[in-house]
């Protein structure tokens, strides 16, 4: 019988619900892939190695896929060195790979985390060197391995990273904007916002494109980790010619005649950038894109649909506006007239709106249907979510 191996799937916070739903849908394809607990930053699962591949080829929401190794309580930093030390690492990579370690806590008592990563370290090392004689070496930049310590109040866990470099990096983006989403955190955004394949979607400050070329490989099937490598192909128990099976019935992209995507920004730079992210990721159907103001756009569908964005903030509104006036000044014109635009244009349409300004409802003047709460990395964000029903959703 194949032996059940323990993952854990980090994830941006705010997205467990839609990471565990996800791994549900990716387990259908297994069948030996068993979605357990979510925790705060990520969703425990169980199954085979080959369950490992399927999540780093699948999904879309998780920002790593993480096998654990060992877990024990422990009472200071010796009980974690010992357990680091006992755990059999030799069966998964050799002395000759580079590795580095690193350690988060919630609750923990020890006084240094970068001592517990050194002791980590220094177990491993000294159990390569006790059977072979020789220690792995140590690369923080881009090292063959990754090992990841956790510890709470009363446990640790180690875990082996069997996905490299994190999951958001998809392979295909070359070019960036100012302050682009990461491309799990969009992933995660459209699940929440309720959007599908064949439902109207329109992002009208699109950027460098993230969210539409998510969109778009939903659409024509390609799954996110097609086009890049993995930590797990490293591994001593890789199997060659399981991961080419795995990656075969992966079917052609699909044909679509009218994907139902939309995309517009002030900025040409922005339009261009999405066009070539868009190629790059292997879209082989249109997606229209447009040169405009967010606040001059017009419904691109009459089927009513989801409008999504990353609103501009800050600095970063300064491009929609006249520089001479105060960024608070500039935001308070654009979302007025922006917040006019949905209510006299998008009636039918459901618009969801990411951002760190809390204030984003008051400025629009809509009061939104739902909120939900994200970090962007450390920042504290909300989906904000509006029902544009006709003359409904007004502040007074």
């Amino acid at each position: 019988m194949a032996t059940v191996l323990s993952y854990f799937c980090p994830c941006p916070r705010g997205l467990e619900a839609a990471l565990a739903e996800e791994i549900g849908e990716i387990a259908k394809q297994s069948g030996t892939l068993k979605v357990h607990n979510q925790v705060p930053g990520g969703v425990h699962c169980s199954g085979q190695w080959s369950d490992a591949m399927r999540l780093n080829l699948h999904s879309r929401i998780a920002s790593r896929v993480l096998m654990r190794i060992a877990h024990r309580s422990y009472a200071n930093e010796n009980h974690i060195y010992d357990l680091a030390l006992e755990s059999k690492w030799e069966d998964w990579f050799h002395v000759g790979h580079t590795m580095r370690v690193d350690v988060t806590a919630i609750k923990s008592p020890v006084k240094s985390l970068e001592f517990i990563t050194l002791k980590i370290k220094d177990a491993i090392c000294d159990r390569f060197r006790d059977r072979e004689g020789e220690r792995p070496s140590i690369d923080t930049r881009t090292p063959d391995m990754r090992v990841s310590g956790f510890l709470d109040a009363r446990t640790v866990t180690l875990y082996l990273d069997t996905s490299g470099e994190p999951l958001f990096k998809r392979g295909w983006r070359e070019e960036t904007g100012d302050a682009p989403l990461r491309e799990n955190l969009s992933a995660g955004l459209l699940r929440v916002a309720g959007w599908k394949p064949g439902v109207p979607l329109l992002d009208p400050m699109c950027g460098s494109g993230t969210l539409l070329v998510e969109a778009a490989q939903m659409v024509a099937g390609i799954p996110p980790g097609i086009n890049r490598s993995f930590a797990f192909e490293k591994f001593i128990n890789f199997d060659e010619a399981e991961w080419h099976a795995i990656k075969a019935k992966v079917a052609s992209p699909n044909v679509v005649s009218d994907a139902l995507i939309f995309g517009s920004d002030i900025s040409g730079d922005a339009i261009v950038m999405t066009r070539n992210n868009l190629t790059r990721a292997g879209i082989a159907f249109d997606v229209p894109l447009k040169q405009i103001e967010a606040q001059e756009i017009k419904a691109p569908t009459e089927q009513a649909g989801i409008l999504i964005a990353n609103p501009p903030y800050g600095e970063r509104i300064g491009v929609r506006g006249d520089r001479a006036q105060e960024p608070d000044e500039l935001a308070a014109a654009f979302f007025s007239a922006f917040g006019s635009t949905l209510k006299s244009r998008f009636a039918g349409w459901t618009a969801c709106l990411f951002t760190a300004d809390l204030n984003l409802p008051r400025m629009l003047r809509l009061k939104e249907s739902k909120k939900t709460p994200f970090y962007n990395g450390a920042i504290e964000c909300r989906l904000f979510r509006f029902e544009m029903v006709a003359g409904s959703n007004r502040k007074a």
